[in-house]
């Protein structure tokens, strides 16, 4: 019988570095973030770009969750761009 490992989260299983599945679920929550406030205000591509201070091809890559291709400070400025306020908890790690 084997062993199935049980992860607290997708990024966990996938990424075998600790330091970079931690920036992996900022990334992705800040992403998915920011594409439900681009939903739930209506916004087409290019307002959402406009809004957000970036070109429409790059809201297009946030929207298709192209995770490679953010990095947490343009996602920190999208989101304050956005009227979103980020906040950040610490807690020691299981």
């Amino acid at each position: 019988m084997t062993k199935t490992k049980v992860y607290e989260n997708v990024w966990d299983a996938i990424e075998p570095d600790p330091v970079e599945a931690e920036n992996l679920k900022l990334r992705s929550s800040l992403m998915l973030a920011l594409t439900r406030h681009i939903k739930s205000e209506g916004l087409t591509q290019v307002q959402a770009a406009r809004l957000l201070g970036v070109s429409q091809p790059r809201i297009s890559n946030l929207i298709h969750g192209k995770i490679d291709l953010f990095g947490l400070d343009l996602l920190v400025k999208m989101a304050a761009a956005a009227g979103l306020h980020v906040t950040l908890r610490v807690k020691k790690a299981a």
